[in-house]
């Protein structure tokens, strides 16, 4: 009887893998290994992939970038599927782009062919299909901002989902909802023709900001927790009395790493889990830290921000692992 790995050995040559380390594919250099893994290229490949695992009654998880995962020390007991299908189009103001693309490259793209909308997201280190699923934003800018529709795979069926179904929200959408198991496969955005040369011009400042604020080069997840989000000014409690920038009270969104700098835990460490002294809302590992020490260090900044202002902070990071 053939088993699920001689399957895919079949189907995907050297780009399965068994027993592969996922710090190799996460930003944070962090992680044991998958118990299978296989690079998926095409939209075919991923609807493979999650059909085997399926039949064989084996988890799976999809990986994109890796700019947001922290993987458990043990690894992953299932399949992990690594998005690599990053195609491209461009058909007048609309922008088709494969989950796979790295977003970066999406805005690019778009200022060189001088569509505005999408310069913000220059700056987001992950790709496209993670970028939809949690409504990725930054610099003003957010993809609930631009985008029309994606293609999904939903119980191994190719659809096409309008964007106002997803219930874009704050760095959320149903595709993070527990329960949901749909996989984008592609999103369709619609931008505005515009000036290319102060689309490329707005790309580099966006660049230059986010160099002057954000510790590049470190091995991190970007932002580790979502901005405290409310309704009432009665919710901010204790926090009222540190200033709260105006352009944070006008949004009712208080930037969490305002609020790690304010407590002081900027250089905070556990083993070699750091807060960066750069930027509040950045956890890096900066040597040999585990996926335990960066847990470690969240709970610590969790309870403090609780223990201090009433408030919790959630966590952007997703947990992969045993």
């Amino acid at each position: 009887m053939t088993t699920f790995a001689e399957k895919m050995q079949e189907l995907f040559g050297s780009r399965f893998k068994e027993n592969e380390p996922l710090a190799k594919h996460v930003n944070m250099k962090i992680g044991g290994p998958a118990r299978f893994f296989v690079e998926a290229k095409s939209n075919g490949d991923i609807g493979v992939a999650a059909f085997l695992a399926n039949s064989e009654k084996i988890p799976f998880f999809i990986l994109g970038g890796g700019s947001n995962t922290l993987v458990a020390d043990e690894g992953y007991s299932g399949l992990v599927i690594k998005t690599a299908n990053r195609n491209v189009r461009i058909e007048d103001d609309r922008v088709m782009a494969e989950a796979g693309a790295m977003s970066a490259l999406v805005a690019r793209k778009t200022a060189n062919a001088g569509l505005r909308g999408f310069e913000w997201a220059v700056s987001l280190p992950g790709t496209i299909g993670g970028a939809v699923r949690g409504n990725a934003g930054c610099f003003g800018g957010e993809i609930v901002d631009t985008l029309e529709s994606v293609k999904l795979l939903r119980d191994l069926e190719i659809i096409d989902v309008p964007a106002n179904e997803l219930n874009l929200k704050y760095r959320s959408s149903i595709l993070k909802e527990p329960g949901n198991h749909d996989i984008v496969l592609e999103a369709t955005f619609k931008l505005t023709p515009g000036d290319r040369i102060e689309a490329l011009a707005l790309i580099d400042k966006n660049l230059d900001g986010r160099k002057k604020s954000q510790p590049l080069g470190s091995a991190s997840a970007g932002c580790m927790f979502k901005n405290f989000e409310y309704k009432d000014d009665g919710e901010v409690g204790e926090m009222g009395k540190l200033g709260i920038p105006e352009e944070m009270t006008k949004r009712h969104r208080i930037a969490a790493g305002w609020i790690i700098d304010k407590l002081g835990l900027k250089g905070t460490k556990v083993g070699d889990a750091m807060v960066s002294d750069q930027h509040g809302n950045f956890l890096m590992n900066t040597g040999h830290a585990t996926a335990k020490d960066i847990k470690s260090l969240i709970d610590l900044v969790k309870n403090t921000v609780s223990d201090k202002f009433g408030v919790e902070l959630e966590e952007e990071v997703q947990y992969l692992g045993d």
